[in-house]
């Protein structure tokens, strides 16, 4: 048998012999590749991570002990050995297993995460609870807790925040600090080159480890000269180890620690352990370990969809993306203009901002994983005149609220905000889901938001923005950029939506009214232009973004099996709103339909729901759009469908909708 079917039907892997442990290590390695070269997935991560894995399972009892993984894009191997490897099969496919952490598919996933510096807060608060059961309880046992975090995600600072918080309640944790000197892409900053330091200072460690060992040996003077080495030992650790940062601040170091050798961990953890006091363990591993396409290409292994195990090569087609067209677009305008700089939060490559860094590296900063610190330094540049274009993913760049907030929209600072990943993203769930951005953008004051509907339409998003005053927003899916053939982008105009499709026989259609023009006493017209001209047929659809060519797709099935009068709209802007475009279509339809790809709560189509009825215009509304809280991982194809939001589900809500209006 297997090592690792012996384990999968034993569920422990204490049982293996440790001359055994390298070939599990192999097998597990095997087995990941073989899965997610057919699924996607994080591969170089969960390659690196696999002997570390290993070893704290073998010296931790879960779930009663508890493991917190940092961002859990690591956590493969952690699901192998808890019984979780038929879910393979499915992994962050629609109804199948998470890539991530999760509570709900075992007991022995201490904590969902998804996003990264959040492990250390969340171990410190899981043993804590466990210290304040135990002083309630004398005969409960507080359980071992580990929070193993990559060098990448130390660049955040809540992982610092956290670091002081555990010294100051001298928590009993174990911090593995996984350093693989990646983050998504190659670490950058301060940290990094302490980092660097302390890598060379394992020599300390060693030595440190070979004197009291010979002393010790010595009957009567040798624990005496041990002791008072020891009482010196600061003074030793400073000279031979550059910084010191951790223990500096009352925090124990422990490495840096082979983070491919299983035996020496366990060892290693197992004092810490015993310790009972913040430690912090420096392992050392290589991301991609094991396979050659990963280890030389770690940044594009991170997250990759199926590719071909023998070459590392990408199955599916490649097509045009919204972050290649941004990358372009952002190359020509930093050639036309030599004021724009580049800002990224260790996602150069991911958002489309290495070309730029390639042919600009001074006009570019990647500030590691700092996306608040990369916002109020985005505000500082443009505060001197420097124009920054901040591009980070819609789900990251949320946690930079505060500085979007007080930083830059409530000083009206000249800064875009390119986000990438906007609406459902995909086989990362919950986390990663853009959904939410429309909702924390709309209340920012004087903030531009806009959504191009294709690669066409962002390029002249992005040009128009840099042309504009005040802080910007552009947010745009990770999908397809494939442009409609010989259509051309209609001029981009402040506040200003576009008729992407109109029904032939509807002709021009009225003229633009302004809300202006209309009073009060207009609200019966209204309400008569809806019910009486055409006998129920007219629909206007307003999508948001790459909505739109959906909504089209819809619309033209709607008019020839229907028979419907279909108007669609491509919003273009989110905020402001195209009020006399709104008013109109009031006027003009039998039935309004917003659809877009975000949550309903702070939506676009609240906001046009709020100015439909402050205005007094009745008009049969359908609002679709995401209903739920959160969005469980698949393709964005199976998520809309199963949110209703593909272009059959829309075509029958709409002709539901109108059937129940006769």
């Amino acid at each position: 048998m297997r090592l690792l079917d012996q384990i999968n039907k034993e569920n422990d892997i204490k049982n293996i012999r440790p001359s055994d442990y390298p070939k599990l290590a192999d097998e597990i390695r095997d087995f990941l590749l073989d899965k997610v070269c057919l699924t996607g997935g994080h591969v170089a991560s969960n390659l690196g991570a696999v002997e570390l894995t290993m070893a704290l399972h073998l010296c931790m009892e879960l779930p009663e002990d508890q493991i917190i993984f940092d961002v859990g894009h690591q956590s493969y191997t952690h699901k192998l050995l808890t019984g979780r490897k038929e879910g393979f099969d499915t992994l962050r496919q629609l109804d199948g297993m998470s890539g991530f952490p999760k509570g709900c598919e075992s007991p022995c996933d201490a904590f969902n995460t998804g996003h990264s510096s959040t492990s250390i807060s969340a171990a410190l608060g899981i043993v804590t609870a466990a210290k304040l059961k135990a002083a309630a309880d004398p005969e409960y046992e507080i359980p071992r807790v580990a929070a193993v975090i990559g060098d990448g995600s130390m660049t955040g600072g809540l992982a610092y925040e956290a670091l002081d918080a555990a010294a100051q309640l001298k928590a009993p944790i174990v911090i593995i600090l996984n350093d693989n000197e990646m983050s998504i892409g190659k670490n950058v900053g301060g940290f990094s080159k302490a980092m660097n330091r302390i890598r060379a200072g394992r020599s300390y460690n060693e030595l440190k480890s070979d004197v009291e060992n010979a002393l010790m040996t010595i009957p009567s003077v040798g624990p005496k000269v041990a002791k008072s080495i020891k009482r010196s030992k600061d003074s030793i650790k400073n000279l031979l180890v550059p910084g010191m940062f951790f223990e500096e601040m009352g925090i124990t170091y422990i490495g840096p620690v082979d983070g491919h050798n299983v035996q020496e961990m366990v060892d290693t953890f197992e004092r810490a352990f015993r310790l009972k006091k913040p430690i912090i363990v420096h392992v050392k591993t290589k991301k991609g370990k094991g396979y050659i396409p990963a280890e030389r290409h770690a940044e594009r292994f991170h997250g990759i969809g199926p590719f071909n195990r023998l070459t590392g090569e990408p199955t599916a087609a490649r097509y045009k993306t919204f972050t290649d067209v941004f990358a372009k677009t952002l190359l020509e305008l930093g050639r036309e203009n030599p004021n724009l700089v580049a800002i990224t939060a260790a996602m150069a490559r991911g958002t489309g901002v290495r070309a730029f860094q390639r042919e600009w590296p001074e006009r570019t900063f990647d500030v590691g994983i700092a996306e608040a610190h990369a916002v109020t330094f985005a505000a500082g540049l443009a505060k001197q005149g420097i124009l920054p274009v901040v591009a980070i993913y819609s789900s990251f760049l949320q946690r930079a609220y505060d500085q979007i907030l007080h930083d830059v929209c409530l000083q009206k600072l000249h800064v875009i905000f390119a986000m990438d990943r906007s609406g459902l993203v995909g086989e990362d769930g919950e986390t990663h889901h853009g959904i939410y951005d429309t909702a924390y953008l709309d209340e920012m004051p004087g903030l531009t938001v806009m959504s191009p509907r294709n690669g066409a339409e962002l390029a002249a998003m992005l040009r128009y923005a840099v042309n504009l005053e005040g802080p910007v927003a552009i947010k745009y899916p990770k999908g397809s950029a494939q442009d409609v053939p010989g259509r051309k982008v209609e001029p981009i105009e402040i506040g200003r939506s576009e008729i992407v499709y109109k029904t032939a026989a509807a002709g021009e259609g009225p003229r633009r009214i302004k809300l202006s023009e209309l009073t009060a006493d207009d609200g019966d017209t209204r309400a008569d232009a809806v019910t009486g001209n055409t006998g129920g047929k007219r629909v206007t659809i307003i999508s948001v973004g790459a909505m739109a060519g959906q909504a089209e797709t819809a619309g033209k099935i709607l008019e020839r099996e229907d028979g419907f009068d279909v108007t669609v709209v491509n919003a273009r802007f989110i905020k402001p709103i195209d009020e006399d475009m709104v008013c109109r279509a009031s006027r003009e339809s039998d039935l309004l339909v917003i659809l877009e790809e975000a949550v309903q709560h702070g939506s676009y189509g609240e906001a046009v729901a709020y100015l439909l009825q402050t205005n007094g215009c009745r008009v049969p509304y359908l609002h679709l759009c995401i209903d739920q809280e959160a969005v469980q991982h698949g393709t964005v194809a199976s998520l809309r469908k199963r949110l209703r939001l593909d272009t059959d589900s829309v075509v029958e809500r709409i002709r539901k909708y109108m059937s129940e209006m006769k």
